[in-house]
């Protein structure tokens, strides 16, 4: 079972990736859409653990997740509100939504330690693809000043989530 669902989380993994690049250059609307998408997506995911999870550390970074995602989110939604800038859904942000319910419907179905597992091996797995996204795509194509900025800020927190969710995987092990 748990290679099977390794398997499902790597093809998340490079689903995400395909679906963060499908746009040749997205506009700074379609960014701000696309990365409030992936906080909340990454919020909902972490509430199902909070609720799910077994593990006291898997918990705690759950929490953590929750927290940080939110207050990302927030400096998002206060950015383009100040820069008079509506997001703009498209097909990454429809995309990454519909992997994401498929996920928590999987993930949704386990118990005890092989969520906990699951979870963070897909945290994991969604923060390096995240991460990815921002360097290679967001942050170059972005091209106002104080997105740019969130989305670097972003990328510095979301790089210590992908850290923090290894040191869990390792310690579940």
């Amino acid at each position: 079972m748990f290679i099977r669902l390794s398997a499902a989380i790597a093809a998340l993994s490079f689903l995400s990736g395909a679906a963060l690049a499908q746009a040749a250059k997205p506009t700074d609307p379609q960014i701000a859409h696309i990365a409030y998408t992936a906080g909340v997506i990454d919020i909902n995911a972490a509430r199902q653990a909070l609720s799910r999870a077994s593990n006291k550390e898997v918990k705690a970074f759950a929490q953590d997740m929750v927290r940080d995602h939110e207050a990302v989110n927030k400096q998002a939604l206060d950015l383009v509100k100040k820069l008079k800038v509506t997001p703009e859904d498209n097909d990454t942000s429809k995309t990454l939504s519909k992997q994401a319910a498929d996920k928590l419907a999987e993930l949704n179905r386990l118990k005890g330690t092989e969520y906990d597992k699951a979870y963070v091996a897909n945290e994991v797995a969604y923060h390096k693809a995240v991460n990815s996204a921002l360097e290679t795509q967001l942050i170059p194509s972005a091209t106002n000043p104080e997105l740019k900025s969130l989305l670097q800020t972003g990328l510095k927190i979301f790089q210590g989530h992908q850290q923090h969710a290894e040191h869990v995987a390792a310690s579940l092990k």
